[in-house]
Order: C-alpha cells, then structure tokens, then sequence
C-alpha cells in the first residue's frame, strides 16, 4: 500500500473533496491540519515540485500530486489507482 500524506486546512472545500476521493478508494492517509502554521505551510512548498503555497497539497511515495483538481485528474484517467497499489 502506498503511502499518502495530505496537507489541508480544517475547513478548506478543497481539502474536504481531495480526502473524500481517498476515503472512498479505502485509502489510509496521514493528514496534516495546516491552518495558519507558517512554519508548517513552508515545509509544505519546500517538499512539493511547483512552489504551491495552497491546500490541500498531496504526496503519494513523497511523489508530489498536486492539489484536489490534480488527484481528480488522475483518478479520471485511470492513473491514480497504479499510484495507490
């Protein structure tokens, strides 16, 4: 099983689909709750590939996805479950 780390804020719309997507597929994720921790936000654009600052941002194998429109994408063009396995 791969391992999925997801970077959110508690409230974010966005976050909430990305982490749906994942719990409909019975994936096992660690979440991290990033809402106004600077520190933490920074961390997350150095590990991700793009210099996103926004959430969620998500790593599978510590590959950076992208954000909810990114897992979305991949799971509609058939990649996202090769990614998982």
């Amino acid at each position: 099983m791969a391992k999925v780390e997801i970077y959110t804020w508690r409230m974010c719309p966005f976050c909430i689909r990305a982490k749906h997507l994942l719990d409909k597929k019975g994936v096992k994720y660690t979440e991290y709750v990033i809402d106004g921790d600077e520190t933490a936000r920074s961390a997350m654009v150095k590990r991700g590939s793009d210099g996103k600052r926004s959430v969620p941002q998500i790593f599978i194998n510590d590959l950076h996805i992208g954000g909810c429109d990114a897992i979305h994408d991949l799971d509609s063009q058939g990649k996202l479950d090769a990614l998982l396995a």
